[in-house]
């Protein structure tokens, strides 16, 4: 077997731990509550040690934002890749189609939202990566419309525009018999409309 073989097998296996562990720690804290359930418990269920669950996760709050990075970066790529005639809200909103994952629509993103309303420690690492995301944009979109934006209204689009997304989802991740794909399309189209007279 090839070094490359090697490699891949043991990047399959990483990431099937993974999700392992989040599976495992979604059906905890959905069954016995977020403050309840201790890491060897989480690591109990999903067949590795504590130790192990360290080496994938820093926190057990961290098992509950699993992609603000990937949708950070998506957000920063749509600016970087931005068409000559885009405007900044159009570049916004290419991010967000792109970037919107089941993470964001789904069963776990619904959970996610249940505990914060019952866990301070979640909604303070909620708040604190909204802020950390939102000034990066910041500072990615005026540098990028500098005729367009300064930065004190690329903060202000910015923050109306993760506003508008937390409003949508604080309504639709409400729905008992959630559909992620139908959460995306009304996401999207709550988004557009709030942003409408920005543009």
């Amino acid at each position: 077997m090839s070094d490359l073989q090697i490699s891949s097998l043991r990047e399959r296996k990483r990431v099937r731990t993974r999700q392992a562990i989040i599976d495992a720690a979604a059906a905890l804290f959905d069954r016995n509550g977020y403050e309840q359930t201790t890491i060897a418990e989480i690591a109990a269920a999903a067949d590795i040690s504590p130790r192990t669950f360290f080496g994938y996760f820093a926190s057990k709050e961290d098992l509950l934002f699993t992609e603000p990075d990937a949708r950070v970066e998506t957000a920063l790529q749509a600016i970087e890749r931005r068409a000559p005639k885009e405007k900044p809200t159009d570049v916004l909103l290419r991010a967000l189609r792109e970037g919107v994952g089941d993470d964001m629509v789904g069963k776990m993103a619904q959970l996610r939202l249940r505990l914060i309303r019952t866990a301070p420690a979640l909604l303070g690492r909620a708040l604190q990566i909204q802020h950390e995301s939102q000034a990066e944009i910041v500072r990615k979109l005026s540098a990028a419309f500098p005729d367009d934006l300064d930065e004190v209204e690329a903060a202000a689009l910015v923050g109306a525009f993760c506003g508008a997304i937390t409003g949508a989802l604080l309504v639709l991740l409400h729905d008992p018999n959630l559909d992620p794909d139908k959460v995306r399309q009304r996401l999207l189209k709550a988004t557009m409309t709030a942003l409408r007279q920005s543009r």
